[in-house]
């Protein structure tokens, strides 16, 4: 029997490895910073037998409360991911599953791996619409990269988007993967429509680095990129500040902050309410993009959610309230559940790649919903 996490985005520490009843593991943190609970590994050699592996630091993972009624991600292939009986007991961890091949991956949830954000990447540059750029490298060396999506005229809109700031919430990536493929169908008139009237930024992976080194929350130097929106630095968080110049030099009309979140079984959206340019305006076109967006998918709900930031009491450190105050344009952070939406439960799957995918097709009608609205007349 071995447990092997040597791969993209491989993450865990193994205690105890003697019996196929007692296997004990650790959580390991993100390479710089104290962060823990993202989990990936490969299990071999338990063909057929009973497992019981025992998560013993869990307790002490950045949100303990996400074990709570919290299903791992297992699969064979890599391609098909399935949930695996779990529970939490006094800060521990435990994952019950029998294994039907002498290799399988565990995960806390399905991956979006580095090759996979790759070929994102050159399917979606295959498009006539999609313009490719490298905004700067990373701290290993890695490609920050923009698809311009559009005409890029003066009077369009301009629609900002990006994903996986926390490189653990890979379902962000997944979510992007959907907005793509409906956004870049030529047959599809909603897509045919945004393209009359906007130009689309779109960063499907802000956190390449801690992608890759399997981090929960931050970059490789560290920093947790959703701090780091008021003074971005090249030595500690480059990916911030090339996406805010280039921000810059383009304007916002409408941003969306792509997240998933580690305790809430829910899907819903959480807005610039605190930040001081807020407005009468922006609410209420807060309150039509929700309203459009309950329409276009079942999955969303706007009834469990973070507590609203009172007035002016908004950390401008982080994305959407820097970018929805510098710009005072409508901004939106996403959240999807590590869990399961508790709403449209599925026993097999939880919430998962897929799902997240279908919610990136239908973001696309909210936002058609208030493009008209975006700037006073």
């Amino acid at each position: 029997m071995k447990i092997s996490s040597t791969f993209d985005a491989g993450s865990i520490d193994v205690v105890a490895l003697d019996s196929f009843d007692d296997i004990r593991l650790r959580l390991r943190p993100d390479n710089a910073a104290e962060f823990a609970q993202w989990f990936y590994f490969r299990l071999q050699g338990a063909a057929y037998q009973p497992c019981t592996m025992r998560i013993l630091n869990a307790g002490e993972a950045a949100y303990p409360e996400g074990w709570v009624n919290y299903q791992p991600c297992a699969s064979y292939d890599r391609v098909n991911w399935f949930r695996v009986p779990a529970r939490y007991e006094d800060g521990v961890l435990i994952i019950e599953h029998t294994p039907l091949a002498s290799s399988i991956y565990y995960a806390y949830f399905e991956p979006y791996s580095y090759e996979q954000h790759l070929r994102l990447i050159g399917d979606a540059q295959s498009s006539g619409l999609v313009q490719l750029s490298d905004l700067g490298s990373t701290l290993d060396g890695r490609d920050l990269n923009l698809l311009t999506i559009g005409h890029e005229v003066s009077s369009d809109l301009k629609v900002w988007i990006i994903a996986r700031q926390h490189p653990g919430e890979t379902m962000a990536e997944w979510f992007i993967e959907g907005l793509l493929g409906r956004l870049l169908d030529t047959h599809d008139p909603l897509a045919r429509a945004l393209m009359d009237k906007a130009t689309f930024y779109v960063v499907p992976n802000m956190n390449p680095d801690g992608s890759v080194r399997g981090n929960l929350r931050t970059n490789a130097a560290g920093a947790n990129l959703n701090r780091e929106w008021l003074e971005p630095s090249a030595e500690r968080s480059p990916e911030v500040l090339w996406v805010r110049e280039k921000m810059q030099e383009t304007g916002v009309d409408l941003f969306l902050d792509i997240h998933g979140d580690e305790s809430l079984p829910y899907i819903f959206v959480a807005g610039t309410e605190g930040v001081p340019s807020y407005s009468p305006r922006v609410a209420a076109l807060e309150t039509t993009f929700k309203q459009h967006f309950l329409l276009a998918s079942p999955d969303f709900q706007d009834e469990h959610g973070y507590a609203k930031d009172a007035p002016g009491q908004a950390n401008l450190s982080m994305a959407t309230a820097w970018v929805g105050n510098h710009f005072e344009c409508l901004a939106f952070t996403l959240e999807m559940p590590f869990k399961d939406n508790a709403n449209l439960p599925d026993d097999d799957m939880g919430w998962n790649g897929q799902r997240s995918l279908r919610l990136g097709e239908a973001i696309l009608q909210p936002v058609y919903a208030v493009l008209n609205e975006l700037r006073e007349a």
